[in-house]
């Protein structure tokens, strides 16, 4: 009987790659409120895949650093940080490594399993590209796109609509011809919503002396 031929671990790490499925971010900080995919969703995900296909997975911490810290309730905490490096092996004894950083802070004797932790869930979603949620098929969505080179032209508002409609003084109408040139008087009339100058709301004849005023002022 032929013996079947063991995969190397190139091989084995794209078949457990093919494998897994989305990880979502199910789990939540309750201290913060952000979600987060926990190591145990991690753990399940990859476990049956690794089992499959006779991969498996050596850590080696090369570095490691602890310091107490405390929070801003007082209490003392501690703080470690590992590097740890992961060999991942397959059945023909080939292998490849990746190391990572985890970082932990635990209250008691924990913070380096929770560093550990950390460095093997990144590893983890790095070697095996775990992505957080199933992919779309393109042909599910599509956008409608603006046309380059063609700005949204924004009208500017008409003073009718924020203004009280009273009509300017008789004072303020001879200023205003004598403020704005004739050229210039149709743009205006527009601006203020109306066709005659004399039936100028009385807020904007103001807007348009006090501009015009310090425009001359300048």
């Amino acid at each position: 009987m032929e013996m079947k031929e063991k995969k190397n671990i190139f091989e084995t790490i794209s078949a457990v790659m093919g494998e897994i499925g989305a990880v979502g971010k199910d789990s939540k900080n309750q201290q913060q409120g952000f979600m987060f995919r926990g190591i145990d969703a991690v753990m399940n995900a990859i476990s049956p895949a690794l089992i499959k296909h006779h991969l498996f997975i050596v850590p080696e911490i090369l570095e490691q650093t602890r310091e107490e810290r405390t929070n801003s309730k007082g209490t003392l905490l501690i703080y470690s940080i590992c590097k740890v490096k992961y060999t991942f092996f397959a059945e023909d004894g080939s292998n490849i490594s990746a190391v990572v950083i985890g970082e932990g802070m635990d209250t008691g004797d924990k913070a380096t399993n929770k560093a550990m932790s950390i460095a093997f869930k990144y590893a983890c979603f790095q070697v095996f590209c775990i992505p957080t949620e199933e992919m779309v098929d393109p042909d599910a969505e599509c956008h409608e796109v603006k046309p380059k080179g063609k700005a949204e032209k924004k009208e500017e508002p008409k003073a009718e609509n924020k203004l009280s409609g009273k009509k300017a003084s008789a004072k303020q109408i001879e200023l205003i011809k004598t403020l704005v040139p004739e050229k210039d008087l149709p743009a205006m009339l527009k601006w203020a919503g109306v066709e005659k100058i004399e039936d100028m709301p009385i807020e904007a004849a103001s807007m348009v002396i006090t501009e015009k005023t310090k425009k001359k002022e300048d």
